[in-house]
């Protein structure tokens, strides 16, 4: 059974950082494909960066320059550094998982089975 644990979240000024964590059980960073999604009040969840089998990065146009995602297959873990944050980031943040082997930008919420409890980012305008 594959398990998602959020960590990292909090509230940072605008312009500010955070680091979110993402460790994994039951399955391994490397062998899956993996994302960032989110979700603010009122709103639907969208994908904020995802990595896939080869490790190739890809993002959502409003975090790009800003966010960076990572794995560490030592440490089974996903992250998503966040830098220059904005009110708009306001949102709870999943770590989401996908088994397998997979190619290009997985954005799209429906594309994950396997999700985190989430951790909230607030940025006060």
């Amino acid at each position: 059974q594959v398990q998602l644990v959020e960590s990292g979240g909090g509230s940072a000024q605008a312009g500010g950082s955070l680091r979110l964590s993402c460790a994994v059980s039951g399955d391994t960073v490397i062998s899956s494909c993996m994302g960032w999604l989110r979700q603010a009040p009122g709103k639907e969840r969208e994908g904020v960066a995802s990595i896939d089998s080869s490790g190739s990065a890809y993002y959502v146009e409003s975090v790009k320059g800003r966010f960076t995602i990572s794995r560490d297959n030592a440490e089974n873990t996903l992250s998503l550094q966040m830098n220059s944050l904005k009110p708009e980031d306001t949102a709870m943040y999943y770590c989401a998982l996908r088994r397998g082997r997979c190619s290009g930008p997985l954005l799209t919420p429906d594309y994950y089975y396997d999700w985190g409890q989430g951790t909230q980012v607030t940025v006060p305008s």
